[in-house]
C-alpha cells in the first residue's frame, strides 16, 4: 500500500469528526481538474517509511480523534484496503471512505464485511456521458451500480459533483439529480483556482461558477433529493 499523503487533522472531512485523512496513491479517472496531480499519477512519496507508522500514530491520537478518512486517488483500487480498513476499525475508529464510484463490487464487500462507516462517493458528470472529459472506455453500469449499493445500505452516505465548466451544467445537475432520486445528501462543490491534473484543458476556459450561478444549480437539485448544499 501507497500511503501517498496524510492530513493529521480535519474539521470538515468526516461529518460531524475530528478526523485524520489518509490518501492513497493510483486513480483509473483523468478529471482534468483534479486537484491531487501527484496522487492520480503515484508520483507521491510514501509518507511513512513503513506501514506501522500509520498504526502508531492513530495509536497516539485515540483522545483526540474521532474518525479516519480513506480517500485518494482512488482507494478501492488498492489491493489491502480491507486490510487497512479492518486494522482502523479494531482501533475503535470509525471509517469513511471517498471514492469516484468505479468498482461496486468492491465497494458492497467492504460493506457487506461491515468496515465502513460512512461513504462519499464523487459522480462527475451525467453517467452516461464521462467521455470524453472522465473516462473513455469506463462503463456506466459501474457507476449506477454503486449509486444503489451506496442508496441500498443503512450507512450514512453522500453523493459530490465538482462544478466545473463546461463538464458539469444545469442538463448534468438535473440527469444526476434524478439519478439519485431521494438520496439523503448531495453536495455540489464549487472548482477552487489550485494545482490540477491537465491545466492545458482550462487555458480558454473559466470552469468556476460563481455564487450566484452554484444556488440556481442547487435550486435544480433541490426537488430531487432529501438535502442539496453548495460547498
Amino acid at each position: 500500500m501507497v500511503l501517498g499523503g496524510f492530513q493529521k487533522n480535519s474539521l470538515i472531512d468526516y461529518p460531524g469528526k475530528i478526523s485524520c485523512v489518509l490518501f492513497l496513491s493510483g486513480c483509473n479517472f483523468d478529471c482534468p481538474y483534479c486537484h491531487n496531480p501527484n496522487l492520480v499519477k503515484g508520483s507521491s512519496p510514501p509518507c511513512f517509511s513503513e506501514e506501522g507508522g500509520l498504526y502508531d500514530f492513530l495509536e497516539g491520537r485515540k483522545a483526540f480523534l474521532d474518525g479516519v478518512v480513506i480517500t485518494g486517488g482512488e482507494p478501492t483500487l488498492e489491493n489491502d484496503l480491507f486490510s487497512l480498513c479492518a486494522r482502523i476499525k479494531e482501533m475503535g475508529y470509525p471509517v469513511k471512505l471517498d471514492t469516484n464510484g468505479s468498482r461496486p463490487r468492491v465497494l458492497k464487500k467492504l460493506m457487506d464485511e461491515d468496515l465502513l462507516d460512512y461513504v462519499a462517493m464523487d459522480i462527475k458528470a451525467d453517467p452516461f456521458h464521462y467521455a470524453p472529459f472522465v473516462k473513455g472506455d469506463y462503463q456506466p453500469e459501474n457507476i449506477l451500480g454503486s449509486i444503489e449499493v451506496i442508496m441500498g445500505s443503512a450507512l450514512p452516505y453522500e453523493f459530490r459533483t465538482t462544478c466545473v465548466k463546461p463538464i458539469v451544467d444545469g442538463e448534468t445537475i438535473e440527469n444526476i439529480a434524478r439519478i439519485i432520486q431521494g438520496a439523503r445528501l448531495y453536495a455540489l462543490q464549487g472548482f477552487h483556482e489550485a494545482e490540477v491534473l491537465h491545466p492545458e484543458f482550462f487555458q480558454d476556459i473559466d470552469p468556476r461558477y460563481d455564487d450566484d450561478e452554484m444556488m440556481d444549480l442547487k435550486a435544480i437539485a433541490d426537488p430531487w433529493v432529501e438535502e442539496c448544499l453548495v460547498r
